[in-house]
Formats: C-alpha cells, structure tokens, sequence
C-alpha cells in the first residue's frame, strides 16, 4: 500500500500540466559559437549532399522557431500551472538561442556563397500563409515539428556515427541543440492538450507538417547543391541517400518514432531520455563561450 506522501506525489505528477520530468530544468543558455575558416565546406562525412542537407534545415531553423515562439505565446496567458508557465518561458529563450547560433551558422554558409537570404525569403512566405490559420492549428503544427525535432535529437545523442561524421568544429553546435530540444520536447505539446487541442488536430498537422518540411528541406537543399554544382556527385548523392534512407539510416530509422504521434494518449516523454541529457549536457559546457559562462537570458520576446 502506497504511503501518503507517496500517493500525493502521485497525484500532484498526474493533475498538473507540466509532464516533463523533475530532473530536467528548461533554461536558455547563450553559446557563442564562431565559424571561419577552420570550418569545411562539407562538414559532414565530407559530403557535399549530406552537408548541404544539414545547412538547409539550419537555414529554416531562426525563422522556423520564431514561429514556434509565437504559436505558444499565444496561449500563455490561458495556462494557469505555474510549473509550466515556467517551462513556458524556457521554452522561449532557448528557441531564442537557437535562432541566434543558427544566424551564425547560416552567416557562414552565405559566405559560402549559398543563397541564404533568397531561402529565407521563400520560407517567409511559407510561414506567412501559415499564420492565416487558427491559433490552435499554428499550436498543433509547433507540437508536430517539435515532435520531429526531438526524434533528431536523440539519434543525435544516441548515435556514436552520427555525431563523430560531423566536423569537430560543427559538432558541439548541434549535440547543444539536440539536447535543448530534448529538454523542452514537451512543452508546445503540454500547452496544446491545456488549450484543448484534439487527437484530430495534432495528428492531421503531423502529416501535414511531415509534408511542408519535407519539401521546404529538399528545395532548400538542392538550391544550396545547385549554387556549388561543381562539386556534384552522383556517387556522392547516392551514398548520402542512403545514409539518410537506407537501412538504419539517419532519418528511417526515425519512422516508428514518428508513427508513435499517432497513439492515443501519447506524450513526448512517453520515451525518458533525460539521463541521456543530463550526460551530454555535462560535455557540452566546455563549449560555452567566456562571455557567456554566467548564462544569458536574451529571448526573443
């Protein structure tokens, strides 16, 4: 038989809002990454098509997380549990972050000699005509492309290969980003289901997300390859689909995660993977710039 205190730590974990376990504090944290020269063009695996796959999806990242910012503080003043108002603000300063990291990362790849600032045009447009939508259906496509996120995040951490195929000067950029996106999975998701947001809603924009970021990537993606078309391969092409695609590639061996959206009663931390941040998360502060060593709250507010 459960003990009191035992049955109303139970309780109080059950009723409130904020699912995200107790050992997980959602805070923004300035990095300061700098890339120049040391940088390779292809930084990943040495592949021209896996490292402009990767800079496309950094191209959508400051734009994209501003609008996730938007989407759930449009609900912030309907959430009256103060443990997730506070995931709520953390959510919103370490989207920032991630913008601002991302801004220097694109800043190099326009150096490059990308088109990023056409890119970022495009997707503008995109988010535009999203913002046409409902504020709840805004809210559902934030909970699907975080949902995606936190997938990528994870294979990032769980992976040895796919973290040592990055260049050493790239890697701590995005082993800080899976884990800051692991951290908050579940927070759009918790402010959805508090706004009652429906099985309906969030499983229709996870196909219809599934959908847009797929082609958005792929366009981005081959633009950046069209633009440095010199160093095409098809060899090259071929073997980076299937290290994305084929058995246990990068991305495919994600499908059963994403299927796992469409469960009723899901949760993103339905998968606990918070002792695998807390690891990673040791590691990762040696990259803190000096400036930046006593945290910096910047958001995007």
């Amino acid at each position: 038989m459960l003990n009191t205190k035992t049955a109303e730590k139970q309780a109080a974990t059950t009723s409130r809002a904020s699912k995200t376990p107790d050992n997980v504090d959602i805070k923004a944290q300035r990095m300061g990454f700098e890339f120049d020269e040391q940088v390779p063009q292809y930084w990943l695996e040495n592949s021209h098509f896996l490292s402009h796959t990767m800079n496309a999806l950094s191209v959508l990242f400051p734009k994209g997380e501003q609008f996730f910012v938007d989407s759930v503080r449009a609900f912030r003043a309907q959430i009256n549990d103060p443990q997730l108002k506070a995931e709520v603000r953390g959510f919103i300063g370490q989207e920032a972050m991630h913008s601002l990291e991302h801004m220097a990362m694109n800043q190099h790849v326009r150096d490059r000699g990308m088109p990023v600032d056409e890119l970022e045009k495009h997707l503008a447009i995109v988010l535009g005509a999203t913002k046409k939508l409902p504020k709840r259906h805004q809210l559902a496509i934030t909970c699907a492309l975080e949902h995606m996120t936190a997938m990528m995040a994870d294979m990032l951490l769980e992976r040895d290969d796919v973290r040592e195929g990055m260049h050493e000067t790239m890697r701590p950029l995005w082993a800080w980003h899976a884990i800051e996106e692991t951290e908050h999975k579940a927070v759009a998701y918790d402010v959805f289901q508090q706004v009652g947001g429906t099985y309906a809603e969030r499983t229709f924009y996870l196909a219809f997300s599934t959908a847009a970021l797929g082609v958005m990537a792929s366009y981005f993606t081959c633009r950046m390859m069209l633009n440095d078309a010199k160093r095409f391969s098809i060899a090259d092409t071929a073997s980076g689909l299937w290290r994305l695609w084929g058995k246990n590639g990068t991305f495919s061996s994600l499908i059963p995660a994403w299927f796992g959206y469409f469960k009723p009663g899901y949760h993103p931390w339905d998968h606990d993977n918070s002792e695998l941040v807390a690891r990673f998360k040791a590691e990762i502060q040696a990259y803190i710039a000096p400036q930046y060593q006593g945290g910096n709250r910047k958001t995007l507010q």
